[in-house]
């Protein structure tokens, strides 16, 4: 559902007060087009907010979805493609999804629509995570939910309601012990948890957690024509983009305005403040295009001393075997260079900015995905929306279609 956040405010007939359902991907397998955790959401009156398909299955989620409101039942329905039958309901990409659709009941026990309410007042990029009890044995029939706000640092001690999601026979120091578990899935994960143990009535609960972080930091340093591409084309990736340039004249520039923030000094000299503020971490991207040694080679040595998802430096093979020479002279190893991305970008034969933005781009996104082939999909085969790779799961719980973000 938090899918649908930048879109709840104008949601009319939720937010009015009519009867609505929820209809969510659980499960998720071989080539899908939503991963798990997107929601559709459907008001009694037939209004839709939200996606599950591209179209495929859309119609008969919506049918569910007002059966489920009228009679209040939740539902599970499976999607998937059938060569015999054409006009049969399902995925065309051959793909395969269970869905789930909870009705928001008007009961003490359902908080459904409780949880929309927190969710529209979240900002689009605010970090936010959202568990929700899908098992016959939650209270008021499978509706609850929990919004925990700033789930990076969120303590389950805080969130007293958890141990309630959980519908304990009365124990809720043994439930609080079980939420703990959920602590390592609200970092970023989005999936379907199974948690089993003593006190859990009936034996075991099945919650569907999603969770969003503040959204990574993407640092370029140097502002030219190479990075007035590449700030806006890096914005729908989810990056937040921050220009640093030790030159007023060049950073004040109009055209540089898309970026999150535009930062006026040294660049290796504000890395380094960042990094001792604790606003970089394992999911920054840094992007040098500053073509001027006096700023690349101090900015890379800071670079390279930290734990960064990605560090770039744009320039021609010349420009990087100079950046390597003076790295090793200043005493970076060989290995911490090993990791540096430069000449930066994939070989698509860009020319322009506005190419070598999309280059730079693709580098990124398939260094967070070292499994992919990186190859035309032509070329390739299996399912095209690959599952991530799960983390695993704490004692007592069994994980089930987990992504990270």
């Amino acid at each position: 559902m938090l899918d649908l956040i930048p879109s709840l405010t104008g949601w009319a007939p939720a937010l009015a007060g009519q009867r609505f359902a929820a209809a969510t991907i659980v499960r998720a397998g071989g080539s899908v087009p939503r991963p798990v955790g997107s929601t559709m959401l459907v008001s009694e009156s037939g209004a839709v907010l939200g996606s599950l398909s591209g179209g495929c299955v859309e119609g008969a989620v919506v049918v569910a979805a007002l059966e489920s409101i009228d009679d209040g039942a939740t539902r599970l329905e499976t999607f998937g493609y059938s060569a015999a039958d054409a006009f049969a309901v399902g995925l065309t990409c051959g793909g395969e999804l269970d869905v789930h659709i909870q009705p928001a009941n008007r009961n003490a026990g359902c908080r459904l629509g409780a949880a929309l309410l927190q969710l529209a007042a979240c900002g689009p990029d605010a970090p936010v995570a959202l568990v929700r009890r899908l098992d016959a044995g939650a209270v008021g029939g499978g509706s609850n939910a929990v919004v925990i706000r700033d789930p990076a640092s969120a303590s389950v001690a805080g969130y007293p309601d958890l141990a309630e999601l959980l519908d304990l026979n009365g124990d809720p120091g043994v439930g609080r012990a079980l939420a703990v578990q959920l602590e390592s899935f609200l970092r970023g994960a989005t999936g379907v948890l199974q948690l089993a143990g003593p006190g859990l009535c009936p034996g075991e609960a099945t919650l569907l957690v999603e969770s969003r972080l503040a959204p990574p930091r993407l640092l370029v340093f140097g502002a030219n024509d190479f990075s007035a591409a590449l700030l806006p084309a890096a914005k729908p990736l989810g990056y937040r983009v921050t220009l640093v340039d030790a030159r007023p004249a060049f950073a004040s520039q109009a055209r540089f305005g898309t970026a999150d923030e535009v930062v006026t000094g040294w660049p290796h000299q504000y890395l380094a403040a960042e990094a001792a503020a604790g606003r970089v971490d394992a999911r920054t991207v840094i992007c040098v295009l500053t073509h001027d040694p006096k700023f690349d080679v101090p900015l890379l040595e800071a670079a390279l001393a930290l734990d960064v998802a990605f560090i770039g430096a744009l320039g021609s093979r010349r420009s990087h075997l100079q950046r390597v020479g003076a790295l090793l002279d200043n005493g970076v190893r060989p290995e911490r260079i090993a990791q540096l991305h430069s000449p930066l970008g994939l070989d698509l034969g860009a020319v322009t900015p506005a190419e070598a933005a999309v280059s730079v781009l693709a580098e990124i996104i398939a260094a967070r995905h070292p499994a992919a082939s990186h190859q035309p999909l032509r070329e390739t085969s299996g399912p095209i929306h690959q599952q991530r790779a799960a983390q695993p799961a704490p004692t007592h719980v069994k994980q089930q279609e987990i992504a990270w973000t």
